[in-house]
């Protein structure tokens, strides 16, 4: 077993360990949140979805969100509800960053030699630069949203390469909520000397958690250093074009 696959597996447990930890110690909020969302049926997803829209724009970290939605719907809803808001509330703050707010995110990326570089490389490979930025972000993705409203892509490049780069870490996150809430009622089981039947299966999802980030972990290694290259090049080759341009 090599070292990269040791410190792969370290960090799963310890993420699983820790949201475990917030269950036990924050099961009254995170049930009433699971339990609110539940209570909305059929309905529960979308408002989940809408939810995360203003969360975003209002930089609230959405990863409470994400793994709720995982713990209420699992896998496939919880993805599917976690990418449209997710993405919609990237658009939406991208909007907001170039009108109303447009002056204050210039005044804080003023003088970042990074994102110069990545508006530079945004100028030549718009869809591609953004893509690997949200598979491997420079920035938190709030402030990346906000960010990226200043440089030259446009909204449509924008869109697509956001809601295709941030569904890797979609997965992996609701994919950490389903499995928190599997392991947490296996642990309370065992410890009740209950041995339920489906036991067999609980298992098998974190073996799929540990797959998943795995996979998200070596996407993200290759992304970086894809980006890495690009601003890299983008850096060395001068422009006189300046300022932003709109689609």
């Amino acid at each position: 077993m090599n070292k990269s696959t040791i410190v792969r597996g370290l960090v799963l447990a310890v993420l699983v360990a820790a949201i475990g930890a917030s269950l036990i110690l924050f099961r009254e909020q995170w049930n009433g949140l699971v339990n609110w969302i539940e209570d909305l049926g059929p309905w529960g997803p979308v408002a989940l979805a809408v939810i995360y829209v203003p969360a975003t724009v209002l930089c609230v970290p959405g990863v409470i969100l994400t793994l709720g939605a995982g713990s209420a719907f699992g896998l496939v809803q919880g993805v599917i509800a976690i990418s449209i808001g997710s993405t919609l509330g990237a658009a939406a703050a991208f909007l907001v960053g170039r009108t109303l707010l447009r002056g204050w995110v210039e005044e804080w990326v003023r003088g970042n030699p990074k994102f110069r570089a990545i508006d530079q490389a945004i100028a030549e490979r718009g869809f591609k630069i953004v893509l690997l930025l949200r598979l491997s972000p420079v920035f938190p993705f709030n402030l990346l949203n906000y960010a990226l409203s200043l440089t030259r892509v446009s909204f449509r490049d924008y869109f697509l390469a956001s809601w295709i780069g941030m569904l890797p870490g979609t997965l992996m996150y609701v994919y950490l909520g389903k499995a928190a809430k599997d392991l947490f009622v296996l642990i309370s089981d065992l410890f009740a000397g209950k041995v339920e039947e489906d036991i067999g299966q609980k298992l098998f999802v974190l073996v799929g958690l540990a797959a998943t980030v795995a996979v998200t972990v070596y996407v993200t290694r290759v992304a970086k250093k894809a980006l890495d290259e690009a601003l890299a090049g983008s850096e060395a080759t001068p422009t006189s074009s300046q300022g932003t341009s709109h689609d």
